[in-house]
C-alpha cells in the first residue's frame, strides 16, 4: 500500500508541479501584470462576503484578470492591436493553455483572496 505522499507513486510530483507553476506565475510575470493581478485580487477580496463566496470571487477574478491581461497585451503590441481578431485569438490561446497553469492560477487567486478577506474581516470589525 502506497503512502499518500509517495514520491514514486507520483503524488508528490503533482504537488511539486503545481508549486513550481505558482512560483513561476509570481516570479515570471512582469511588474505590470503583477500590479494588475494585485489590484484585481484586492478588489475581489473586498467584494466577497466571507469565505462562502470564495469560489465565485476566485472565478470572477480569474475572468477579469484574463480580460485585463488580454487588453494590456493587445494595447502594448507593436504595430497596433488587431482588436477585431482579439476575441478569437484569445479563445484559441485559452484552448492551448496548460491545465496545470490554470489550476495554479486558481489556487493562487483563491489563497490570496481568502487571506486578504480574512485580514479585511479582522481590520473592519
Amino acid at each position: 500500500m502506497a503512502a499518500a505522499w509517495d514520491v514514486e507513486g507520483g503524488h508528490m510530483s503533482i504537488i511539486l508541479d503545481l508549486w513550481h507553476s505558482i512560483v513561476g506565475i509570481v516570479t515570471g510575470s512582469n511588474y505590470i501584470v503583477l500590479a494588475i493581478m494585485a489590484v484585481i485580487l484586492i478588489v475581489a477580496a473586498f467584494m466577497i462576503e466571507g469565505t462562502n463566496a470564495l469560489l465565485q470571487g476566485t472565478v470572477l477574478a480569474l475572468v477579469v484578470f484574463g480580460l485585463a491581461t488580454s487588453i494590456y497585451s493587445a494595447a502594448t503590441t507593436k504595430g497596433g492591436a488587431n482588436w477585431s481578431g482579439m476575441p478569437q485569438a484569445d479563445w484559441t490561446a485559452l484552448h492551448s493553455f496548460p491545465v496545470t497553469s490554470l489550476i495554479a492560477y486558481g489556487i493562487l487567486f483563491a489563497v490570496v483572496i481568502g487571506v486578504l478577506n480574512f485580514v479585511k474581516s479582522l481590520v473592519f470589525r
